[in-house]
């Protein structure tokens, strides 16, 4: 088949588009998919770059850093992944074959993937999780073996290629706001609101009855516009209170950080929450402690989602209250340039590749 395969940590060289690559069989407890189409997100990026070792403190760039070498945490969950590997979590596709255990009836389903590789006996330990295409190869290829419980039937009108911009941006938006507590008492900021976690934050926080004030520079504005938010402000106002207005901020959901971050704190409301999935800006930022507990505010990082979270992104597509937002589509063998034009973050929402 098909593959794109991931030699080890480093620059856009360490992957390398096969087209012999052996096609994997199911398992016990497994399905075999052909992928219609795989999404891109940061989670790609950063563990081929080496992102995730604490050595480095850079923003996501997508190049090679030099300091993991003879680290043992380049990778999201603190420790190495093995190589060569099959990136790429959003896959979209229909079961073709299916392993040991699992009904032949599920062959010809359609199903995006719940990305969470949970042990089957404790499935809330999130010590015991893995994530698909960083534990076990994924979905940039033609076709993909996962547990049948990650492979959920979805019906919707969407193409392989819209469906394939919901797994993770839209499951990571959601377990952000899922443990936050966000509801319709709310008023949510979202910086990065043009990228793909950002625009599903701004939908699904408007989903949940909140008042959404999105952040993006102006160029993008119009895009953003029609995710839904109730404002939109430039991407880094000088003076964010002042651009505010009368706004009361209860929730930031984030995932630039960076050197912007101490102004996105400075703005909350007494008892406000800033909850956390990512840091494209930079990992390292100024924190003033006595802003956080002077303001009695609640900060949640949110990584392994809830379990309740794939079943309402599942309901929320099927409904047709989500829309996906669709940047680009590039065949497989182009990801290079998927990927760079991804990290350029010259887009408004996701980007797919298709084998």
């Amino acid at each position: 088949m098909n593959a794109m395969v991931t030699m080890g940590h480093g620059g856009l060289d360490q992957m390398v588009f096969h087209t012999d690559w052996p096609r994997p069989e199911p398992g016990t407890g497994e399905v075999l998919v052909k992928v219609g189409a795989c999404g891109l997100n940061n989670t790609d990026v950063n563990t081929r770059s080496g992102w995730y070792s604490k050595a480095v403190t850079d923003r996501t760039t997508g190049d090679a850093f030099d300091t993991v070498e003879g680290q043992d945490d380049p990778s999201w969950g603190g420790a190495p992944i093995a190589f060569p590997r099959i990136q790429g979590a959003d896959a979209c596709g229909r079961i073709v074959a299916v392993g040991k255990g699992v009904d032949p009836g599920r062959i010809g389903e359609r199903v995006i993937t719940d990305n969470w590789l949970r042990d089957a006996q404790d499935p809330n330990d999130k010590n015991k999780t893995g994530y698909f295409g960083s534990e076990r190869d994924g979905g940039f290829a033609q076709y993909t073996t996962l547990p049948e419980r990650n492979a959920l039937t979805v019906r919707s009108d969407f193409t392989d290629a819209e469906l394939a911009t919901f797994s993770c941006s839209y499951s990571t938006a959601l377990g952000m706001l899922t443990r936050a507590g966000v509801g319709a008492h709310d008023s949510v900021l979202v910086p990065g609101a043009s990228g793909g976690v950002g625009g599903a934050l701004v939908q699904l926080a408007r989903i949940r009855g909140a008042r959404v004030i999105a952040m993006a520079s102006e160029p993008k504005h119009e895009d953003v516009a029609r995710l839904g938010p109730d404002r939109i402000l430039p991407r880094a106002p000088d003076d964010l209170r002042a651009a505010l207005g009368d706004e009361r901020i209860t929730v930031v959901a984030d995932v630039v950080g960076g050197p912007y971050w101490p102004n996105l704190i400075d703005i909350l409301e007494r008892g406000g929450r800033y909850t956390c999935s990512g840091a494209i800006a930079g990992p390292i930022v100024d924190f003033d402690l006595r802003t956080f507990y002077l303001n009695d505010l609640t900060f949640t990082g949110s990584t392994v989602i809830d379990l309740s979270v794939m079943p309402e992104l599942i309901g929320l597509i099927e409904s047709g209250d989500l829309s996906p937002a669709l940047a680009a589509t590039y065949p497989l063998k182009d990801l290079h340039t998927a990927q760079t034009a991804f990290i350029e973050k010259t887009h408004t929402g996701n980007i797919v590749v298709l084998p």
